[in-house]
């Protein structure tokens, strides 16, 4: 039996490639347009990273987590399962706040957690986020959001809601913390095995759950909202004034927790129905006492990561009919300026030659490596959207000319080989 990709993971064809870039190439332009600098990290960290920054008692850590052991009396590797722990490593490590303690990153790359495959998504996934370090400004939480949603209006995509809330300060999420352990208790039978074991070890995860059952009990629950202290809600209504002045819609989730120890007061989803039941495809928040956890200064902070993926799944399904068009352009061959055809294969290395002049003078151009007849050639010319046809045959090669054809009107005419990139540039 041949050997095939890993489950939980896929190969991203060329044709398919062509979506990504555009998802990521157009994230890049907005972000970029906000101030954000790409950052660069790892796939891999020491183990202790993710489990003192996401939590112990989580999920990914307990059960999703690739580790390794490179040897004998080494610390333990793990496959980076999310990005904000080793971009604030990073700002750590290379001592940001010494330097300009405020910063504003954006990553964009792949990330690896064990779990059950399914449609949007795998073992091995891409994400790209923002994070912004050295902040307490509530506008900056706002900031954030309306970036992932200028992203997704910058891909075509439409449909998408924004829900927000504050899951306050160790303090205050303290004193909610015994208040739904004390209500839950009773009903502890009635919650799914998950919550059953989440009640003391990890209660909030309870309110994220997706069992109906145990959405139905979480709705007769209290809200986080009624235990702020003062300093959080007044954070939280700085929030939602925010977005109200920037005019984006979004709805107040009382019951909306992200699964990670760091987060802190602010936290946000953007989802899309097209996704399914986990609709969630950008999930944020702030992390106020993750730089001081792993080493660093006190230093407030704030986040969001992207799936790919569910983007992806998203964007198909919900793109106006008006940008189908250009969505169904994703399959076809990359298009280049000139092909370059030759009549016979005494004529194919000076159809190299040409093809090498047009690259070096940064014409985009391709030819055809498998000695097909002219007419396939030509056909290939058209599936590839050239604009011209650079045609050399024996006569050619003799004058050191080419034969240049244009392709929406047939129009031909010879052209020396040394004037050929001057030329190209002319008839854009």
């Amino acid at each position: 039996m041949a050997i095939q990709a890993p489950r939980g993971t896929s190969d991203i064809l060329p044709d398919r490639v062509k979506l990504y870039q555009f998802i990521e190439e157009r994230a890049r332009t907005v972000f970029e347009r906000y101030g954000y600098g790409e950052i660069r990290t790892p796939i891999f960290e020491e183990t202790a990273l993710f489990v003192r920054s996401i939590g112990e008692v989580t999920d990914i850590v307990e059960k999703e987590m690739y580790t390794f052991q490179r040897g004998e009396g080494e610390a333990s590797l793990t496959l980076r399962p999310e990005g904000t722990a080793s971009i604030v490593r990073a700002y750590v490590q290379h001592n940001y706040d010494k330097k300009k303690k405020f910063q504003k990153f954006y990553y964009i790359g792949p990330m690896f957690r064990y779990e059950r495959p399914q449609a949007g998504r795998s073992r091995q996934f891409d994400q790209f986020g923002v994070e912004v370090i050295g902040s307490a400004d509530p506008l900056i939480d706002v900031e954030t959001i309306l970036l992932a949603c200028a992203i997704f209006d910058a891909v075509g995509l439409t449909g998408y809601t924004v829900r927000v809330n504050s899951m306050g300060c160790p303090t205050c999420r303290a004193v909610f913390r015994e208040v739904l352990k004390e209500k839950l208790r009773p009903q502890k039978s009635a919650l799914c095995h998950l919550c059953q074991d989440r009640l003391e070890r990890n209660v909030f995860r309870i309110l994220d759950c997706k069992n109906p059952k145990c959405k139905e009990l979480c709705a007769t629950l209290p809200n986080m909202s009624d235990y702020l202290d003062a300093d959080c809600a007044a954070h939280f209504k700085r929030v939602r004034e925010g977005l109200d002045a920037a005019g984006r819609a979004y709805a107040h989730d009382q019951h909306l927790v992200r699964g990670f120890d760091y987060y802190t007061r602010t936290v946000y989803e953007i989802g899309h129905s097209a996704v399914g039941a986990r609709d969630t495809v950008c999930g944020g928040g702030r992390y106020d006492n993750l730089v001081e956890e792993l080493g660093g200064p006190p230093t407030p902070a704030i986040g969001f990561a992207v799936g790919v993926v569910p983007t992806l799944v998203a964007v198909e399904k919900s793109m106006p009919d008006a940008l189908k068009g250009k969505l169904t352009d994703f399959d076809a061959p990359v298009a280049v300026d000139v092909y370059v055809v030759a009549v016979d294969d005494a004529s194919r290395l000076y159809a190299f030659q040409v093809l090498e002049r047009l690259r070096k003078g940064g014409v985009s151009s391709d030819a055809d490596f498998e000695a097909r007849s002219l007419k396939a050639q030509m056909r290939s010319a058209n599936k590839m959207k050239a604009k011209f046809a650079a045609v050399v045959g024996p006569d050619e090669q003799a004058q050191g000319t080419v034969s240049l054809k244009r392709m929406s009107d047939g129009d031909t005419g010879s052209v020396p080989l040394d004037d050929l990139t001057t030329k190209l540039r002319e008839q854009k």
